[in-house]
């Protein structure tokens, strides 16, 4: 198994925050935002990872995080020229992936589970996870019937489809990059992680596990705020690096 932690992007909804530095590279309390998905992998046993930065950040990345020696795992590191869809980063993640499972985490995603049964556990197709959110339009959602399985998922539908967040942690075996390759850009112009994951429920190959704990997406100045209380309340005793 190996991991790619998702750290491009511009950050637009923190400027000025962003102005100088990445999303990723803002505190979470004591901790530069990035460990605490960097954590997630490194708990799950993960030692190869990949991280995907913007070209503007690429120096700071590597000052901060180095080869990886220092978290007793080895970093590789590649560069996003444009943000085009969470799903471009398996495409630029090719030949680190290589014929090996992955779990493709984002860079601003905090989680309390500790998921590394599950990432542990993983037989192929693809697994995600979701959780009951009161905000699910920020999101993908995924929409279950009344046997709780998965109809569809869905990138920030108009519509209400679901209460259910489909969570920026994702695991697949190699033919994510397949995947990658053969949906279209979205209205956005971007590869939807929705249609990778529909990719795999179309062959019947898509398990959604449920996130029991405290997640959060640190994207917003609101959820930062709530990632810096919660992690020094409830994270930091837990983290391995």
């Amino acid at each position: 198994m190996r991991g790619i932690i998702l750290s491009g992007g511009s950050g637009t909804r923190l400027r000025p925050l962003t102005k100088i530095t990445s999303k990723q590279l803002l505190p979470i309390y004591n901790r530069p935002m990035i460990y605490y998905p960097l954590n997630t992998l490194v708990k799950a046993g993960i030692k190869e990872i990949l991280i995907i930065v913007a070209p503007e950040s690429a120096g700071d990345y590597l000052n901060l995080l180095g080869s990886g020696k220092e978290f007793g795992v080895k970093f590789t590191y590649e560069i996003q020229d444009h943000p085009e869809g969470l799903a471009q980063a398996f495409i630029i993640g090719e030949n680190f992936i290589d014929r090996e499972d992955v779990v493709m985490i984002l860079g601003d995603n905090i989680f309390e589970d500790d998921v590394s049964d599950a990432i542990k556990s993983f037989k192929g197709g693809a697994k995600i996870f979701a959780k009951k959110v009161p905000d699910p339009e920020r999101f993908g959602v995924v929409k279950f019937d009344k046997n709780m399985k998965v109809e569809k998922i869905a990138e920030k539908p108009q519509e209400h489809l679901s209460d259910y967040a489909v969570t920026g942690l994702y695991i697949y075996d190699h033919r994510v990059i397949q995947a990658a390759k053969e949906i279209n850009p979205s209205a956005r112009g971007e590869l939807e992680i929705a249609d990778v994951n529909n990719w795999f429920l179309a062959k019947g190959e898509l398990e959604v596990a449920m996130v029991e704990e405290e997640w959060l997406d640190a994207g917003t100045f609101d959820s930062l705020l709530k990632a810096q209380n919660f992690a020094k309340e409830k994270l930091v005793a837990k983290m391995v690096i």
